[in-house]
């Protein structure tokens, strides 16, 4: 396996059991009244995820809505974020797409305006060979001097990363992470056995169980309201106190359940946000709508059974 490369020398230190840190969360893209991008409060946000325990942010992932917004939008998004977080926590670009070649520019330009990494979904809807797959992966990371998570996720991709394809995917030197929404906690145990690398659970209902088998943290989309308890969570169950870290999991599940189970997760996260008073809660853009007012207040008696203040 040839050296791994982390994250560019401006980003904070990262680690090869941790190159991203430990808790980090997608980030919703806000935007205005008119559906422009509201740069100012996707600061705001950002300065405050990283405030509440974030140790990385993903930008212009499906949180952020990133099939709805254009190469100019995305780029100008992590260079804001960027820009707000400085060197308080690692700004991850989504990059990812079902067309290597856009995903090869979008990486250049995230790399461009200062991103610290890059998040790459498997290529959705098109459903590739596994040898395409590869190529796909491999393409990227050749693209940029950062540090590629890949993103296994069927369910909404299509197709799964396999075993195999991880098994050469792990010897690129930019491939330093992977990104885990498939379900399988046993085929995890096996890349991870097999190639040592890093796992970031990307499904927050099985956060503590995958890290369990050996996940070194999260990217979360419940990190918006409780990336402090994901923390804690982390650090006592990293610290052998599995009894608490069961006992904030369990304290974790009405949040995990109105975020993630009811709707998709970025109409969830905005109406939460907005409920707080926080930036970036509001407008969608289509085929997003934003949440009404029965789920809301469903949304928010979830909230206050899991110890979120609103």
């Amino acid at each position: 396996m040839g050296e791994r490369r982390y994250p560019c020398p401006m980003a904070p230190t990262g680690s090869a059991t941790h190159p991203f840190g430990t808790v980090l969360t997608a980030m919703v893209t806000p935007f205005k009244a008119d559906l422009s991008v509201d740069y100012d409060a996707a600061q705001q946000l950002a300065a405050d995820l990283v405030a509440l325990g974030n140790d990385g942010l993903i930008v212009n992932g499906t949180t952020g809505e990133a099939p709805t917004t254009m190469p100019e939008e995305k780029a100008k998004l992590v260079e804001a974020v960027v820009e707000a977080v400085g060197d308080r926590a690692f700004v991850i670009a989504g990059v990812g797409n079902n067309d290597t070649a856009d995903s090869v520019q979008h990486a250049k330009d995230a790399a461009a305006v200062g991103a610290h990494g890059l998040l790459v979904v498997c290529p959705y809807y098109n459903k590739p060979t596994q040898e395409g797959v590869i190529a796909h992966y491999r393409a990227i990371a050749d693209a940029t001097d950062l540090g590629v998570i890949t993103y296994d996720i069927p369910g909404r991709a299509g197709i799964a990363i396999a075993h195999e394809s991880f098994l050469e995917l792990a010897q690129h030197p930019r491939i330093v992470a992977n990104k885990d929404a498939k379900g399988d906690l046993w085929a995890a145990q096996r890349v991870m056995a097999a190639t040592g690398l890093p796992y970031y659970s990307g499904d927050d209902p099985l956060n503590l169980p995958l890290m369990s088998v050996g996940a070194c943290g999260f990217i979360s989309v419940t990190g918006h309201l409780v990336a402090d308890r994901l923390k804690a969570m982390a650090e006592a169950f990293t610290a052998g106190d599995v009894v608490g870290a069961m006992a904030i999991n369990r304290s974790l599940i009405p949040v995990t359940l109105g975020i993630m189970t009811r709707v998709p997760g970025a109409i969830a996260v905005k109406a939460a946000l907005d409920l707080q008073g926080r930036a970036g809660g509001g407008a969608m853009r289509l085929p997003m709508v934003p949440m009404g007012d029965a789920a809301r207040a469903v949304l928010r008696d979830d909230l206050v059974a899991g110890g979120v203040a609103l």
